[in-house]
């Protein structure tokens, strides 16, 4: 046993001045733009002081979403998968890492043997002195291997896989933005279907009075049953739009319970026509982006875990060590087996060096340089798509802005035109032709009025989610954290 603990001390010795095989990892550089194009008129605030102040959804102001929002991480199905995929990331990094230490085993075994007689002869041994060529063997082993780490294959495994499991908490938090952002997309939808069947609402019950005009006027002889016709169908045109817009605003209801994880069949939502245009969102400037994108920390992560996938590939070239120890206790008989003059030990090294595998160790490492190519592409490419994103949105809300304003005009426009076109038929100076058409222009222009306030809300809510959603790469979880196991309440039992 001296000798044991002498060998495995030499080899840790060894092993805490081994070298590390492979390439370290430095972050890849990326370019990144001093300004957003489309920040123009946009205040940039100071750092940190452009961070989301609580959860980003609060700053709509609705209550209702406010709701919606805390139930996604804490019900959707989508999420809990990722968190379950966040876990095995973790799990396998303990796996990894285990190869640190020696493998011990112990077992008990039984053994009645029975000899050959014919293989007694031909020694000169009988089989009487035996028992009839009969014997037991009664085992206690105690097994030890160790794999010193000497050339850091182990640790880039580790390496690996810290980084890798980094990369799927990055990916957990892009799924939880993801369905939080979609949930505020859907509802806000919903919320621009409702001022729409209001909208549509109040055209109806417009329409009817125009038509029970239509109808005082057939009465008396001014108007023709023409009128009274085009009146009519014009009413039943208002009542089919409003109908239709049920349609949408059930399956967006639909959408929204299972966002939150409830079956559609016990979910629904009052209706609250969206009246308030978006809130003033920071952007902050282009190269803190990249350190608010859980989508670019993950692809990042997954870059130092290929590099280090580099290292396990090189190790391979370099000789395998194994030490080895057994120890336990061994008797024929059942009443001296566990005394200590049945006690046995052996101890050993061994070691073992590939020398022809016809390439495939440089092919391995070959590929593994490959895939880190890949991965820094992709990881650069998804930097250039977060800046998209967000000049994406920015672009969107400066012209939809713009746009809603002039609509405006256009409405009141519109509306005028109504009141004067309805004023001249009562008159008699115009035909009933002619106010159908000031009212089919207004009401087109009341909806688009609406349908460009639903999509600025949309574009502010794309823009929250490419500006990361006030996510910080600081959130990520640490080598430790991936490593600990996750406490009891975050496991199936």
């Amino acid at each position: 046993m001296r000798r044991a603990r002498a060998v495995l001390g030499l080899a840790l010795l060894v092993l805490m001045g081994g070298c590390v095989v492979g390439p370290d990892y430095v972050r890849p550089a990326v370019v990144a733009p001093e300004a957003f194009k489309e920040g123009d008129g946009w205040v940039i605030a100071h750092p940190r002081e452009d961070a989301f102040r609580g959860p980003w959804w609060e700053r709509f102001g609705d209550p209702a979403l406010n709701a919606l929002e805390v139930r996604v991480s804490a019900a959707n199905q989508n999420l809990m998968v990722a968190e379950a995929n966040y876990r095995q990331a973790s799990a396998l990094v303990r796996e990894a890492r285990s190869a640190y230490f020696p493998t011990v085993t112990i077992g008990a075994g039984y053994t009645r043997i029975r000899q050959s007689d014919t293989l007694g002869s031909l020694s000169g041994t009988t089989g009487a002195s035996s028992g009839s060529g009969k014997s037991n063997f009664f085992q206690l082993p105690i097994d030890i291997a160790w794999e010193p780490d000497f050339w850091g294959k182990v640790r880039r495994l580790v390496e690996s896989g810290r980084a890798s499991a980094q990369a799927t908490a990055g990916d957990l938090e892009t799924a939880r933005l993801s369905l939080q952002g979609e949930l505020a997309q859907d509802y806000f939808q919903l919320r621009t279907l409702d001022a729409q069947k209001q909208l549509l609402d109040a055209t109806v019950a417009a329409f009817e009075q125009s038509l029970a005009l239509t109808r005082s006027r057939r009465s008396v002889g001014v108007a023709s049953q023409v009128d009274v016709a085009q009146a009519e169908a014009q009413l039943k045109s208002a009542q089919a739009q409003a109908l239709d817009v049920g349609v949408q605003r059930s399956q967006l209801e639909h959408a929204i319970a299972l966002l939150v994880g409830q079956p559609p069949s016990t979910f629904a939502l009052p209706a609250s026509p969206l009246a308030s245009a978006p809130p003033p969102i920071p952007i902050g400037v282009p190269s803190e982006l990249l350190q608010r994108r859980p989508d670019v920390a993950a692809a990042e992560r997954r870059v130092a875990a290929a590099n280090a996938q580099i290292g396990v590939a090189i190790a391979a070239f370099y000789p395998t060590i194994t030490l080895s120890a057994a120890t336990g206790f061994e008797s024929s008989g059942i009443a001296t087996w566990l005394t200590w003059p049945s006690r046995f030990w052996s101890v050993g090294p061994a070691i073992t060096q590939t020398v022809f595998d016809g390439g495939l160790r440089r092919a391995q490492t070959d590929a593994a340089r490959a895939s880190y190519d890949a991965s820094v592409a992709t990881y650069r490419q998804t930097v250039l798509g977060a800046f998209q994103g967000v000049e994406d949105n920015l672009a969107a809300l400066r012209i939809l802005e713009g746009e809603a304003a002039v609509q405006d005009e256009a409405v009141a426009a519109a509306r005028q035109s109504v009141t004067l076109t309805t004023a001249q038929y009562r008159a008699g100076t115009v035909s009933y032709l002619n106010v159908i058409t000031t009212q089919t222009i207004a009401l087109t222009n009341e909806v688009t009025a609406v349908q460009i306030l639903g999509r600025r809300m949309a574009a502010a809510v794309l823009l929250v989610e490419a500006l990361g959603g006030g996510w910080s790469d600081t959130e990520l979880p640490s080598a430790s954290e991936v490593t600990a196991r996750p406490p009891a309440s975050a496991r199936t039992p």
